[in-house]
Order: structure tokens, then C-alpha cells, then sequence
């Protein structure tokens, strides 16, 4: 049986990140912190879909593991998995200081925003909620 709430919780928080996320890149803040950011909402996006189908929520932060779990309800293509290995990097690689860091580049941070904007439409619309019920302040 599918649960919507416990969906629609992780939804809700995916949501407050990824609105911070496009008032920051609006704001031309670091890029670092918004891939950051981005990455978070992505992954509780996909631990959504899991909640919905009452599956144990795995600890991990490689959105391309969680994206093969939910494989019959999430169908990417090979550039949109190609963005999650992208902003795998930003949990793993630009969260803590290294002597060879580079902020990624803004053209790349639009396109994770963009797709990430798309995936929590899609995942809404594939568990029938509502986006005005993530939307709560």
C-alpha cells in the first residue's frame, strides 16, 4: 500500500532545498553550496519514491544507486544520469576542502537546477501529489 504522507514529507523537505537552491543561484552564491544543496534535494526526492512504496530508505548518497532502486518508476536517460553522477560529486567531492577544488561552473549548476526542478515535477505527478502540498512554508 502506498504512503503518500511519508512521501510527501520528503518531498516537502526536497522542496525547501531545492527553493533555496534557485534563490542562491539567482544571488550568484557559491556554486559549491548549491551543487551542495541541489544534491540534498535530489536525494530526498528519491527517497520519496521510497517512502511512497514503503521500502526501507537506504543510507546513501549516490544518487545513481538510489535512482537503479527505483528503476520501473524513474526512467532517465543516459544525460540525465550523467547529471546525478554530476551531482553525486557535489555530496562526495565539494564538501570539504582539497588543494585541487574548483567551484563547478555555473552553466553546469543551471542544468542541475533545471533537471532537478523537472525530476520533482515528474515524481509528483508519477505519486499523485499535489505540489502545493510541498509548498508549505
Amino acid at each position: 500500500m502506498a504512503n503518500k504522507t511519508h512521501a510527501t514529507e520528503w518531498l516537502e523537505k526536497s522542496y525547501h532545498d531545492l527553493d533555496s537552491a534557485k534563490i542562491l543561484f539567482e544571488a550568484g552564491h557559491f556554486t559549491d553550496t548549491i551543487g551542495y544543496i541541489l544534491h540534498q534535494s535530489m536525494e530526498k526526492i528519491f527517497k520519496s519514491c521510497l517512502a511512497y512504496q514503503n521500502v526501507p530508505i537506504v543510507k546513501t548518497h549516490n544518487l545513481i544507486e538510489l535512482n537503479e532502486l527505483l528503476d520501473e518508476l524513474v526512467d532517465l536517460s543516459e544525460d540525465e544520469i550523467g547529471l546525478l553522477a554530476i551531482a553525486t560529486t557535489y555530496h562526495t567531492k565539494q564538501r570539504y576542502p582539497s588543494p585541487h577544488k574548483r567551484l563547478p561552473p555555473k552553466e553546469e549548476i543551471k542544468a542541475i537546477l533545471d533537471f532537478t526542478i523537472v525530476l520533482m515535477d515528474t515524481i509528483c505527478k508519477k505519486l499523485n501529489i499535489d505540489n502545493s502540498e510541498i509548498k508549505k512554508l
